[in-house]
């Protein structure tokens, strides 16, 4: 991204590098956490002087905002937002705040209503139904 241009995450304008990024849901690292502790639980006597505060701090946030607790549900959830060809930074916006409303989603993600992308409001509605279905399920 050049210097003269600024970043607005509205406008998708984030930086070539982030566009790129993989970036992971606040379920998915809960998952990621869980299976590393339980590892160090296994290797250890004593498996909390294994765990470093930061470890636990950042286990306890991802557990507590995690909207999925169901690893399938975790994997759909990822499936069905990527399929309407979401930045990765738009997905994990949406997978974590769980938004209700098609307003609610371009309040949040106004980058999803973006001229020329295939997202209308059919669109949007759809892809939120398809969310509190597994959300309804798990």
């Amino acid at each position: 991204m050049s210097g003269e241009e600024e970043e607005n995450a509205a406008e998708l304008k984030i930086g070539e590098e982030f566009l790129k990024a993989k970036c992971l849901m606040n379920c998915e690292v809960s998952l990621i956490l869980e299976h590393k502790f339980e590892q160090l639980q296994q290797t250890s006597d004593d498996p909390m002087n294994q765990v470093s505060q930061v470890f636990e701090k950042s286990l306890q946030y991802v557990k507590r905002f995690s909207r999925y607790k169901n690893p399938d549900a975790v994997r759909q959830v990822r499936e069905i937002l990527s399929r309407y060809q979401l930045a990765e930074f738009e997905l994990c916006v949406l997978g974590n705040l769980c938004p209700e409303t098609v307003e609610e989603a371009i309040a949040m993600v106004p980058s999803i209503k973006t001229k020329g992308r295939a997202h209308d409001d059919e669109a949007i509605e759809k892809m939120l139904n398809d969310l509190s279905l597994i959300k309804k399920f798990e």
